[in-house]
């Protein structure tokens, strides 16, 4: 086995050198897409002797505190080595799993991959999925047209004129230009147009206050 080991930086180290739990475990992951993959645990007996022998120090009372600390010792000594010999495998492992893009270099999986291309779907995107998305923009953009057109006409009806209270003189709750409030029922105060020249006027004006025209009552 070679001294040196290649691997990316897409992986996460899940290894524990001590404890009952101690052993190897390694999960790498698509740089495109996320999702993972994670070698099988591998026990790190060293690790795991230790710690059995001090769940029993604890047990009767340090008698076997010696042992442990040997123990503890020849397993941490042993760690390094171990876990780089399971660090290699893993990442034999991982390449099965995943592609190296031959443009921007990343670890991606296999639906990530062109393999007639040698590149990730970033760096050679997919011709439908493009066309499919493509589509989808210009459908929404044309939707978009309409109903902006749509809008304008719907606009073009609207009372532009007329001023309206906003928000409740008597309750402050906002109103949207509705004719009572919504909150207390008060009456908002609604201009009316005069009959003369258009002039916009508060209710119950008599004289329009622009051309003198007197207004007929409500």
């Amino acid at each position: 086995m070679s001294a040196e080991m290649q691997f990316a930086n897409n992986y996460q180290d899940l290894s524990n050198s001590s404890g009952v739990d101690a052993g190897f475990q390694f999960e790498f992951y698509c740089q495109r897409c996320s999702d993972r993959w994670r070698t099988a645990f591998k026990p790190y007996r060293s690790g795991q002797a230790s710690g059995w022998i001090q769940k029993g120090a604890s047990m009767f009372g340090g008698l076997l505190g010696g042992a442990s600390t040997v123990f503890n010792g020849m397993a941490e000594a042993g760690w390094h080595s171990a876990r780089d010999t399971a660090f290699t495998e893993a990442v034999a492992a991982g390449k099965q799993h995943f592609n190296r893009c031959g443009s921007c270099h990343s670890y991606v999986c296999s639906p990530c991959f062109d393999t007639a291309n040698g590149l990730c779907f970033n760096c050679a995107p997919n011709v439908n999925v493009a066309i499919a998305q493509a589509r989808a923009r210009g459908e929404v953009d044309s939707a978009a047209e309409v109903a902006t057109e749509e809008g304008k006409t719907r606009g073009a009806r609207r009372d532009v004129q007329q001023a309206m209270q906003l928000v409740c003189p008597q309750c402050r709750a906002e109103t949207h230009g509705a004719k009572f409030c919504p909150e207390c029922g008060h009456k908002m105060a609604q201009q009316v147009a005069c009959t003369g020249c258009s002039t916009m006027l508060e209710p119950g004006t008599k004289f329009c206050t622009e051309c003198g025209q007197r207004q007929q009552p409500a």
